[in-house]
């Protein structure tokens, strides 16, 4: 086995996977905010105590997120699962009483937000929730929240198809155009995965997956193409059924992955293209969702 491949099993075993299952997303507590920062005075959230209340109050773990990535967190959820739908104001000041944080905190919050299209801020209006059309849906952070959501089942569609779009091309551009540093970076992913396989560690499994499909993009050689390969990781990451042959660590997504590398290596761009196709056709239902285009 390669240094990289050893060094990567290693990490593997000894963290957690960084990956989120359903139930988990809505786990963060909030500490007191520091200092004299906090806003006083009596929360004003009228009629949300179904809503705000009872997601503020959720408490277990943490990602090791700040105040400022977790309330990110709970707005973003709460606003893609409509618990907060459009054209719902935000006031910063209700927002600062309800989860106890600063007005620093909330401000940079929405703000963060307000980039990924979920909110807009104007004068004499404030801060309200935008409708689903202009939310940037490619976000990892929104399809993360969609993927744990009311719209978990539109939202895994979306992305093997969206990956159906992607991947292919990618395989098929990628061939004989590799780096050989990337090249046997993409054939040491596919010995993790072995090795992984071999001893039922899907976390070590699942992560090789996901740097071999982000390797194949960025050597396509397709700028464009590259900047979707964290869609691609995203999709990976918040897979939570038998969507591809990509979830489900096996012998056959293995072989096809190796295939796949053999053919990056030869310079065969139809037999990677084609690889790939049956690689993200293993199940039969991803048929129905996308379907297998007519050899020639």
């Amino acid at each position: 086995m390669s240094t990289l491949a050893h060094t990567m099993m290693t990490t593997a075993r000894s963290s957690d996977s960084g990956f989120v299952g359903p139930g988990e997303l809505d786990s963060y507590p909030y500490a007191e905010a520091p200092g004299g920062d906090r806003v006083g005075g009596a929360p004003t959230w009228e009629g949300t105590e179904s809503e705000l209340g009872r997601v503020g109050r959720r408490a277990a773990g943490s990602r090791g997120r700040g105040l400022h990535g977790q309330l990110v967190q709970q707005l973003g959820q709460m606003i893609v699962s409509g618990d907060l739908g459009a054209d719902r104001p935000l006031v910063p000041e209700e927002i600062g009483h309800r989860f106890e944080v600063s007005r620093t905190v909330v401000r940079e919050s929405l703000r963060v937000l307000e980039a990924k299209g979920l909110v807009s801020a104007r004068p004499n209006v404030g801060t309200r929730v935008r409708p689903v059309s202009d939310w940037n849906l490619l976000d990892p952070d929104i399809i993360e929240w969609r993927a744990f959501g009311p719209q978990r089942d539109d939202q895994r569609r979306e992305l093997s198809e969206l990956r159906w779009t992607i991947e292919p091309l990618a395989a098929r551009l990628a061939a004989g155009h590799g780096r050989e540093d990337i090249q046997q970076r993409i054939g040491d992913m596919v010995e993790i995965m072995g090795h992984a396989l071999g001893q039922a560690d899907t976390i070590t499994f699942s992560r090789a997956d996901a740097e071999f499909h982000s390797l194949l993009i960025q050597v396509a050689g397709n700028r464009m193409l590259e900047h979707l390969s964290g869609i691609v990781s995203a999709a990976l990451q918040v897979s939570g059924g038998p969507v591809t042959g990509c979830d489900r660590p096996n012998e056959t997504a293995l072989g096809l992955h190796a295939r796949i590398a053999e053919s990056l290596a030869s310079g065969d761009g139809a037999a990677a293209e084609t690889a790939m196709r049956q690689l993200l056709t293993v199940h039969p239902e991803v048929e129905r969702v996308v379907p297998a285009p007519r050899e020639h």
